[in-house]
C-alpha cells in the first residue's frame, strides 16, 4: 500500500511541478484543443521571432505613461509604476552581458531594447507590426531586431512574472544570435542554452529529468534536433534535457571547447561539423555520453537509498515548492498593485500642486479669494486678503 501511495504523490507532484514550470519564454504550452500559432521558421525556438525584412520593421508608438532607460547598449521602455523595477532590471542585465560574453568566448549584446508590458495582451501592442506573439510566452525575442518583449504577468495563470529571470532568458537568445552573426543553430542549443544560463525553474527541470532518466522517456537527441514535442510532458522534458546537454558542453573542462563551437559557427561552418571539429564528437557519441553522465547522476541514488522514501520526500518538497511559488507570485502582484495606486495618488496631487501654483480654480471651496466674483479683496506683499 506504501509503494502505491509513494507513486501517487510522485505523480501529483510531478504534474505540479511541469505546471508551475513555465520557463519565460515559450514552455508554456497551448491548452488542449488550441491550435499552436503558425511559425515563420519551425526550427527556431517557440519564444523566438523571426523578421523577413528587418529594415521595413515598424514599432508601435509607446504608451503614454510609458518612461525609457537608456543604459547604453540596452534602452528599456516600461511602465512609469515599475521604474523601480527596471532600474535593477538594467543592472542585472549588466552583470549578465558580462558573464555570457565569457561563456560565449566574445562580446555580445551591443545594443537591445527590451519592452516591459502589463501582460499577454499589451504585449501585442508593443510587438513589431505584423509580428504575431505566441499566446503561451511571457517574453519573445526578435533577434534581428535585438528587440525583447516581456510581460509583467504570464498567460492563462497571471500570476507574476520573475522579471530578472525572464530578461536572461530573452537576452540569451539575442546574444547567442550576435555571437554567431545570425546563423542557424539547433533549438535545442539555443532554448537549452536560454534556460540554462538564465538559471529557470532549476529544481522542477531536475525532477524532470529525474524521472525522465527512472521511466527511460528521455528525449533522442535527433528528435531534438528536428523541433520540440508539442505535448506538455514531452516539451517539459525537452527543455529540461536541452539545458542539461548545454550543461554537459559547459563543464570547466570543456569551457574552451564551447567557445571554439560558437566561433565555427560564426565563421560558416553548420553546427554539426562545427561540434565534431570543436569536441572531436558528433550527436550520437554527444548523446551516448550525456546519458551515462545523467544515468551516474539519477540512476543509482535511488537504488541506494530506496526509492519509495525518496521519492515520497521529493513529492512533498515540490509540492511544497510549487505553494511557494504561487504564494510569491500572488504578493507580488498584490505589491505591484500598491505601487501602481501610489504611484498614481503621487501623481494626482502633483497636478494638483501645479494647478494651485497656476492659480487655475479647482474645487469652489479652493478658488483664491482674488479670483471669487463679488468678494472685496486686497493684495499686500504678493498675498489677497479679503476686505472686511
Amino acid at each position: 500500500m506504501r509503494p502505491l501511495l509513494a507513486r501517487l504523490l510522485l505523480l501529483v507532484a510531478t504534474l505540479l511541478a511541469l505546471a508551475s514550470w513555465a520557463p519565460a519564454a515559450g514552455a508554456q504550452q497551448q491548452q488542449q484543443g488550441q491550435a499552436a500559432e503558425p511559425e515563420a521558421d519551425s526550427t527556431a525556438p517557440r519564444d523566438v521571432g523571426v523578421v523577413v525584412q528587418p529594415t521595413a520593421a515598424k514599432l508601435p508608438a509607446l504608451p503614454a505613461d510609458f518612461q525609457r532607460i537608456d543604459d547604453g547598449w540596452l534602452v528599456l521602455e516600461f511602465p512609469s509604476s515599475v521604474r523601480d523595477r527596471a532600474t535593477s532590471l538594467a543592472a542585472d542585465a549588466e552583470e549578465f552581458r558580462t558573464r555570457i560574453a565569457g561563456d560565449l568566448g566574445q562580446p555580445v549584446l551591443d545594443h537591445a531594447l527590451v519592452r516591459i508590458a502589463r501582460d499577454p495582451e499589451q504585449m501585442k501592442g508593443l510587438a513589431p507590426e505584423g509580428a504575431p506573439v505566441p499566446v503561451y510566452a511571457s517574453g519573445v525575442a526578435w533577434p534581428a531586431l535585438h528587440l525583447a518583449i516581456l510581460s509583467l504577468q504570464a498567460p492563462r495563470t497571471w500570476e507574476a512574472t520573475d522579471l530578472p529571470e525572464l530578461s536572461r532568458h530573452e537576452l540569451m537568445h539575442l546574444a547567442l544570435s550576435d555571437a554567431v552573426g545570425g546563423r542557424h543553430v539547433p533549438r535545442w542549443f539555443d532554448e537549452g542554452l536560454a534556460v540554462h544560463e538564465s538559471g529557470e525553474a532549476w529544481t522542477a527541470r531536475l525532477q524532470t529529468l529525474w524521472q525522465a532518466t527512472l521511466a527511460k522517456s528521455l528525449v533522442p537527441f535527433d528528435d531534438l534536433d528536428r523541433g520540440f514535442p508539442a505535448e506538455g510532458s514531452e516539451a517539459g522534458i525537452a527543455y529540461a534535457e536541452s539545458a542539461d546537454v548545454v550543461r554537459f558542453l559547459m563543464r570547466d573542462d570543456d569551457r574552451a571547447r564551447f567557445g571554439s563551437l560558437v566561433q565555427r559557427v560564426r565563421a560558416g561552418t553548420a553546427f554539426d561539423r562545427a561540434l565534431g571539429d570543436a569536441y572531436d564528437t558528433d550527436l550520437r557519441k554527444l548523446e551516448y555520453e550525456w546519458r551515462l553522465d545523467v544515468g551516474h547522476r539519477f540512476g543509482l541514488l535511488p537504488a541506494v537509498t530506496g526509492g519509495t522514501a525518496l521519492w515520497g520526500l521529493i513529492s512533498v518538497l515540490a509540492v511544497v515548492a510549487f505553494v511557494k511559488r504561487r504564494r510569491r507570485a500572488k504578493l507580488k502582484l498584490e505589491q505591484w498593485a500598491r505601487e501602481e495606486a501610489e504611484m498614481d495618488a503621487a501623481e494626482a496631487a502633483a497636478r494638483e500642486r501645479m494647478e494651485r501654483e497656476k492659480g487655475i480654480p479647482g474645487d469652489e471651496d479652493e478658488v483664491p479669494p482674488h479670483v471669487r466674483p463679488g468678494v472685496p479683496v486686497i493684495e499686500h506683499e504678493g498675498r489677497w486678503y479679503t476686505v472686511h
